[in-house]
């Protein structure tokens, strides 16, 4: 009889949700390239563009920040590759790129002389395509061949062709795939490792690579081997190749979840595991494995905490040997960041590590079998960014340094020194002296402190009118560090506004315990975080709900969504960019089923139940009225499906009678939002233009 009931009730949540999907009169706007679809979306274009393109102060804006972003006096980041640095450009002469090279002698010169490695506007022009660049893999570390990975309009997928570095040029019957959403590395010089879409049944219900193979040179891709095969319900399967001086290493990479992963050694046509927990990421140093780990373990004797950072023999413990050295280990200030926290030079591994959102720089040194640590010196405050110069030949590396107020710079250091030398400095593009930077913290609803940081102008009056620009995201362990916007600074606070990035959780800045704090069941206390530092900046005087504007993105334009639909009366105007809105449905679109780790799966019954709750496009409610909203989107966006923000607009608009909502779609762009400099500073225009006539500060 329990089997019964309890089948029976599985069978009406399910015919239940079947029939909330079935009653969305909106799926329709999922078909991205549809005639109508795009009819519909040209429409709510021009409603928008109408508004704000005549609003005060729009074009002068979007010139402000075209300028911004096209000058040639920002600072041109490199990766060194054997005699060259490289460096792709882009400005108003150059919008799809210039992948281009010099030496270290010439960089270090104020300006140097560069040398066209690929003019990717005139290969669009040629070959009559919207090329967007998306990267390329060289092979290590004779640096002679490339892999170059080209998006049309910005999307996801790529198509892939080999490139000769000696030569300049395209390799004529090399390596070549067509577009898919795919994974590529070097096994050899006549060899790839490939996970594409090798026709049906080959990818991923994320649309991501579920077959990863060895392809030779001279052969068809037909004729690939198979290194290994995931499951239709993992996320990804890869291949690739650890080189440094003495070490080889081929490695098969299976993500099974967003956040659970196994690695294994391939020697020969053998697949060894590496025996370490679902929730870490393995890296090597010569003849030491590195773990990173997101959740706790226990082996040799000893418990190491989620966040840290651990290192061993790898022989010996491929051999059965658990004994571990710390290179880092979690306090409740510190974390080690997630992108970035780990570089390796050819002596050194050197460990970004956030101590209250606050860069810090650890360096540890491998000789004769033994750890030793050294604690680097660096910026009291900001953000900082470290690669290594040439992580083969020398224990160079640079450092970037960056922070709300102070302009990019750009330092090139040593490991086992504190002496460095300044090679770049980002020009101010508005003048910070003005301003004042500060950490605060409000109290969430169980009581968490949560950090934010605030940019104002100095002496500012607490009177609980000024307009107040709030940003956040809080989810997959992505951390919100200080960083400089120009844009911010011309379009924003210029003007008069103020500027606020909330560290709620959901994010990295405390590590894997202030993501995993917020996922799935919890993922209230992300949206309830982002609202306690609304209420302190209110409490504080600072602003008011009138005045308050909330931003942010993908993840962030989810927290938008709920921050519309749940607090509708703390602000007074949303701009939700490239959104998540639909979480019924958000698994079926596109890269959707990748995050079910992040988010939970709405097919089950019980996880639709909690789920249901942050969803924006099921909470709207007709009669409440909400604050002004923009979205924006992109059609080429092949990862957060347009359709999200699309649905959301048409039902407040057609089904709620909303009148202060709005909407643009950029036509390209991918999941960024823009293909180009000026389709960068035309959305952010439209956007910060919304911003100052939504919240009662006209653009002057």
């Amino acid at each position: 009889m329990k089997n019964t009931l309890l089948s029976l009730a599985l069978a009406g949540a399910t015919l239940a949700g079947q029939a909330a999907t079935m009653a969305d009169r909106n799926q329709w706007l999922e078909d991205v390239g549809g005639k109508k679809s795009l009819s519909w979306v040209k429409g709510q274009n021009a409603r928008t563009r109408a508004v704000l393109e005549k609003a005060p102060g729009f074009a002068e804006t979007r010139s402000q920040i075209a300028d911004i972003l096209n000058s040639k006096s920002r600072i041109p980041y490199a990766h060194k590759m054997g005699g060259h640095l490289y460096n792709l450009w882009q400005d108003a002469d150059h919008p799809k790129g210039l992948w281009r090279r010099t030496t270290l002698a010439e960089y270090k010169l104020a300006e140097p002389k560069w040398e066209t490695v690929l003019d990717l506007d005139a290969l669009a022009a040629r070959e009559k395509e919207n090329w967007v660049w998306k990267g390329a893999v060289c092979r290590e570390p004779a640096y002679d061949r490339c892999l170059l990975q080209l998006s049309r309009g910005g999307a996801d997928a790529v198509v892939v062709r080999e490139f000769d570095l000696p030569t300049l040029s395209f390799v004529d019957g090399g390596f070549a795939l067509p577009e898919a959403k795919l994974d590529v590395s070097w096994q050899g010089r006549d060899a790839i490792f490939v996970g594409t879409d090798f026709g049906a049944g080959s990818q991923t219900d994320s649309g991501y690579p579920r077959i990863v193979k060895l392809w030779q040179r001279g052969t068809p891709l037909t004729a690939a081997k198979t290194v290994y095969e995931g499951q239709k319900s993992d996320i990804s399967v890869s291949a690739s190749v650890y080189e440094h001086p003495q070490y080889r290493r081929e490695l098969v990479h299976r993500g099974v979840t967003f956040y659970t992963s196994e690695t294994y050694l391939r020697e020969g046509d053998k697949l060894t595991r590496i025996d370490v927990p679902a929730q870490s990421d393995v890296g090597f140093f010569g003849p030491q494995l590195l773990v990173t780990l997101r959740e706790p373990w226990t082996v040799g004797g000893k418990t190491w905490a989620a966040g840290s950072l651990v290192a061993t023999d790898f022989a010996a413990f491929m051999a059965g040997k658990r004994e571990f050295t710390a290179l880092f280990e979690p306090t409740d200030s510190t974390a080690l960041e997630r992108d970035g926290g780990v570089t390796t030079t050819r002596n050194y591994v050197l460990l970004g590590v956030l101590d209250k959102v606050k860069g810090r720089l650890i360096e540890w040194r491998f000789a004769d079998g033994k750890w030793s640590r050294r604690d680097a010196a660096a910026p009291a405050f900001g953000s900082l960014n470290v690669s290594a110069l040439d992580e083969f030949e020398s224990d160079d590396y640079f450092l970037g340094h960056v922070d709300f107020l102070t302009p990019d710079s750009l330092y090139l250091g040593q490991a086992g020194s504190d002496t460095r030398e300044l090679l770049k400095q980002r020009p101010a593009f508005f003048d910070a002296s003005r301003f004042e930077i500060a950490q605060n913290e409000a109290v969430s609803k169980d009581g968490t402190r949560v950090p934010y940081f605030i940019v104002a102008r100095k002496g500012l009056k607490l009177d609980g009118d000024n307009p107040t620009l709030l940003y956040g995201y809080g989810g997959f362990q992505v951390s919100l560090t200080p960083w400089y916007s120009a844009a911010a600074g011309k379009a924003w606070l210029d003007k008069g506004g103020v500027y606020v990035v909330a560290n709620i959780r959901g994010g990295g800045e405390f590590g894997p315990r202030w993501h995993q704090a917020a996922l799935k069941e919890n993922r209230q206390r992300a949206y309830d975080d982002f609202i306690a530092v609304a209420e302190d900046l209110q409490a504080r005087k600072i602003t008011k709900p009138r005045r308050l504007g909330i931003m942010g993105g993908s993840n962030g334009g989810l927290l938008m969504g709920v921050m519309l639909t749940e607090r509708p009366d703390l602000f007074g105007a949303v701009v939700c960019q490239v959104p998540l809105l639909d979480m019924r449905r958000y698994n079926k679109l596109l890269a959707g089923a990748s995050w079910v780790g992040e988010y939970g799966n709405p097919d089950l019954p019980a996880e639709w139940d909690y789920i249901r709750k942050f969803s924006p496009y099921h909470n709207l409610h007709k009669g409440t009225q909400y604050p002004n909203v923009l979205f924006t989107t992109s059609t080429r966006d092949d990862r957060v499906h347009p359709g999200h923000a699309r649905k959301m607009m048409a039902r407040m608009q057609q089904e709620l009678g909303v009148k202060n909502a709005w909407y643009y779609e950029n036509m390209e762009g991918g999941h960024a939002g823009a293909a180009n400099n000026l389709q960068k500073a035309d959305m952010s225009a439209l956007e910060y233009t919304f911003l100052w006539q939504m919240l009662g500060q006209p653009a002057t």
